[in-house]
């Protein structure tokens, strides 16, 4: 994935540039999009060589269901024309992460047992953030496996105070 990611890289690096007033607004199309990149039917489509430029760029924002700024409709087609749409996933991590940067702030996955809304969601983002020192922005994920508690993903840091995780330390101390 390494090479994908250096493919991406100037990609994301111009496409922000392009877009750094209204950086928002471009993560919104473009993990759209990226969604529908990722799809293994659509990546067969965009590479046969009997589809053309404009059925492809039609498919993918009729399937994503957005609409594009004229600068992402020249993006998005100069990625088609280059053959590198299967990078688009890439390009919208990197593209967030350029944004968080500028923002000072990162993207944080809390997986849960049970779903955390409104006022707990806020509580344990507060805690998230002062754990790791810059402001998060969190997104949930349920996993009932977790048992209880919570696991925290921010960037390559992992907070894990799950009932799974103590279970298995303990199976681990009692077999040591």
């Amino acid at each position: 994935m390494a090479e994908l990611a250096t493919i991406a890289r100037p990609y994301a690096e111009a496409l922000f540039e392009s877009f750094s007033q209204e950086s928002s607004d471009a993560t919104v199309w473009l993990d759209q999009l990226a969604q529908v990149a990722k799809d293994q039917q659509f990546q067969e489509f965009a590479s046969s060589p009997n589809a053309t430029t404009e059925q492809v760029f039609g498919l993918l924002t009729e399937v994503a269901k957005v609409q594009l700024p004229a600068k992402g409709v020249n993006f998005v087609n100069l990625l088609i024309e280059n053959n590198r749409l299967s990078v688009l996933p890439q390009i919208a991590e990197q593209f967030r992460k350029l944004q968080n940067a500028k923002k000072g702030s990162s993207d944080a996955t809390i997986y849960s047992a049970f779903p955390l809304e409104g006022a707990q969601l806020a509580e344990v983002s507060a805690l998230l953030e002062k754990r790791f020192g810059r402001k998060l922005n969190t997104s949930v994920v349920i996993e009932a496996e977790l048992i209880g508690g919570i696991r925290a993903v921010v960037g390559d840091e992992v907070l894990d105070t799950s009932v799974k995780a103590r279970l298995e330390q303990m199976k681990f101390a009692l077999t040591a």
